[in-house]
């Protein structure tokens, strides 16, 4: 019986291992960003849920019936287990990407549960006793398993020290190297693949590549990437905490610098819009610029032109004449191309040979003759509604619809937010299907407060048409009966990969 009952056991906290060391990557490994998670009704539902409240209440009630419990138990495991399987065979589990972060994360979780069992085997406890201390274990793992990350965050920071300080030595012998820092809440990989592609026409470059842009990632790009020909390295600089674009600049040695744009974006993580504004709205960028760097600020944010202000070093705005809501990233590739000496044929040759204008977005070809913009790779607030702007200007004709879940990490900016995305959603779009709850009200009532505007400014958008559906079969079967060929579906942030697979062809 006990060995029957392990087994039940370790395949269902197996999976339960793995998703929880799954959400601990997905957040990078970061406190504020796990916790946060909790906020959101994704979140809440990890423990909220009926199943894992059963478990607690069966907890409770061992003390006075453990008969009762045990046979509950034994049920609830007989009916997990089963489903785990098929979860497997169906690719349904969450599972974390194998690092070597990740690795020994899996390992020793793994480990843990065998040790478990044989520790309950060595005991020889009652089996009624032995279900019950499975069924603890089974509650605990979230804390058991964020123990086990946590305690190996030491000998993480130890390995990353040791990887900065080795790609601060590789640093130290290129002085000439002419180092650019990208920072910003949002449009900071549009603007590095822009200014790649242009310099690349007349200079040797080097840019940081796709989430590369922590001092891990960049570091191990200087290492591995670094060559002595290269003249230039353009650097994507993120951060979660007050001092982190700091530490990157320690890294690097930046002598140009460029804000894209700062917005409320993971303000949850930073605590503060002025410890926000220090890192990722491009304080410490600037303030790590030597007296003869330069600085590039984009003019279509508030945030930037404050900053702007401040600045005492050679500075510059770009952007004003951007046709569109994004379009300034382009066009601040371009202001710092033209001071770094090139000239504005060489320029506008380059960026003729730019095939995507608009980074960050693919477009594909649907189901049903549909175009499918997949905006899935990020998600922030202006990149939202700059992606709704592109829409109408991409595909003026046709229905537009967008597919999206409600945004986190926003902290208490996050109503205000939503209903300026309902706004633009209502003035664009004729269906929007939003996947999460979150913040699904506030999009609903400000995109359908339109319907009160005079006829000229009203949208198509009716009140039956902005739907929370996050089942991906039940969102594609809304799609195929709205839609015909020609007619846009805007897919953003994190959408399931289920729809995206179902709704694209190539």
């Amino acid at each position: 019986m006990f060995s029957f009952l392990s087994l039940l056991w370790l395949i269902r906290q197996s999976k339960s291992t793995l998703f929880w060391l799954y959400l601990w990557q997905l957040k990078e490994y970061h406190t504020g960003r796990f916790l946060d998670h909790f906020r959101t009704e994704k979140g809440r539902g990890l423990l909220l849920n009926a199943l894992f409240l059963s478990k607690i209440a069966l907890i409770g009630l061992f003390f006075t019936l453990p008969v009762l419990v045990f046979f509950a138990v034994v049920f609830i495991y007989l009916v997990e287990a089963p489903k785990t399987l098929i979860d497997v065979l169906r690719r349904r589990i969450k599972y974390p990407s194998l690092t070597k972060k990740t690795i020994p994360l899996v390992l020793i979780g793994l480990l843990t549960e065998a040790l478990f069992i044989f520790f309950l085997f060595i005991l020889k406890e009652d089996i009624v006793e032995t279900v019950f201390l499975l069924l603890v274990f089974d509650v605990l793992t979230p804390l058991i398993i964020s123990l086990i990350v946590l305690t190996l965050q030491p000998c993480t920071v130890l390995l990353r020290n040791r990887i900065v300080k080795n790609a601060k030595q590789k640093r130290a012998k290129f002085p000439d190297l002419l180092v650019i820092g990208i920072t910003g809440s949002y449009g900071k990989t549009s603007t590095k693949e822009f200014l790649a592609a242009i310099l690349s026409q007349k200079y040797r470059v080097l840019a940081t590549k796709e989430h590369q842009n922590s001092e891990v990632g960049i570091s191990q790009c200087l290492i591995n990437e670094l060559k002595s020909e290269q003249e230039m390295f353009i650097v994507e600089m993120g951060a979660y905490n007050k001092g982190g674009i700091k530490l990157l600049c320690d890294i690097v040695k930046p002598r140009i610098g460029i804000v894209t744009g700062v917005n409320e974006q993971h303000l949850a993580t930073f605590g503060s819009m002025e410890k926000l504004l220090s890192a990722e709205g491009g304080g410490e960028l600037i303030d790590s610029l030597p007296a003869d760097g330069m600085a590039f600020f984009n003019a279509k944010n508030e945030h930037c032109r404050n900053l702007y202000q401040k600045t005492t070093i050679k500075k510059f705005l770009y952007g004003e004449t951007a046709a569109f809501l994004g379009g300034e990233n382009i066009l601040g590739a371009m202001a710092v191309a033209k001071e770094l000496g090139m000239t504005e044929e060489e320029i506008s040759r380059a960026c003729e040979k730019i095939e995507n204008k608009f980074p960050g977005i693919k477009i594909k070809k649907g189901i049903k003759g549909l175009n499918i913009i997949d905006a899935t790779y990020s998600a922030n607030p202006d990149g939202v509604l700059a992606h709704l702007e592109y829409l109408t200007l991409r595909y003026p004709q046709g229905k537009k619809i967008i597919v999206m879940p409600c945004l986190i990490e926003l902290g208490s900016a996050s109503s205000g937010i939503h209903q300026r995305i309902g706004k633009k959603i209502g003035e664009v779009c004729d269906l929007a299907i939003i996947t999460t709850k979150d913040r699904f009200n506030e999009i609903r009532t400000s995109a359908l407060r339109l319907e009160n505007l005079d006829s000229s400014l009203r949208s198509k958008l009716k009140e039956e048409n902005i739907l929370f559906i996050d089942d991906p079969k039940e969102i594609l079967e809304k799609i195929k009966s709205f839609c015909g060929e020609g007619d846009t579906v805007l897919l953003e942030s994190r959408v399931p990969k289920d729809l995206i697979n179902l709704l694209v062809i190539c």
